[in-house]
């Protein structure tokens, strides 16, 4: 997720100050991380400077900027782009969970304790995420614990099958390089 795709899509809606483009990702996506006055503003800059984005009028908001952007043909194209884009998949194998399991093999460790440890991690992460999803006032809220709880679940069904290979997968990691 890039800050620039992100006020692309608000500014879609309608004119902003930067002051008012923070607010409103706060109010909308109050679970994501939050975004900086400082990274909204350079954003701006380059949005501008991209033409993907125009400056309307300078003054009159409430933030240190005071300066109202508005989205362009080009910044829609562009938005629109980003939208109809598959987020890239990423190749299991480098995933760091995987790297530590190889190189625990690869000296010669077990890597049980870590894939317990990580077992246990998650499970604690995922009773959290089900008590937020419990409270949660919003369905976007409920949406993200599930992408969250989902991820997780995978993860987990990944370490209960890598624990069940493990003798077969430090075997092949303690031969020779073919």
């Amino acid at each position: 997720m890039s800050t620039q795709q992100i006020l692309l899509g608000l500014l879609e809606q309608a004119p902003c100050h930067g002051y008012d483009l923070k607010r409103e990702y706060e109010a909308r996506f109050p679970d994501l991380r939050p975004l900086r006055f400082s990274q909204i503003y350079s954003t701006l800059g380059r949005l501008d400077r991209d033409g993907l984005v125009t400056l309307v009028s300078e003054g009159g908001g409430q933030g240190p900027d005071k300066k109202q952007y508005a989205l362009t043909d080009s910044g829609v194209s562009e938005l629109e782009e980003w939208l109809a884009t598959p987020i890239p998949v990423g190749d299991p194998p480098q995933g760091e969970l995987f790297l530590k399991v190889a190189l625990a093999l690869l000296s010669g460790r077990s890597a049980r304790p870590l894939l317990k440890a990580q077992r246990s991690a998650h499970q604690a992460r995922m009773r959290e995420l089900t008590k937020e999803k419990t409270g949660a006032t919003s369905e976007a809220s409920i949406v993200l614990c599930d992408y969250s709880l989902f991820h997780l679940d995978a993860d987990l069904r990944w370490i209960d099958h890598t624990v069940r290979r493990l003798d077969k997968l430090a075997a092949e990691f303690s031969g020779p390089v073919r």
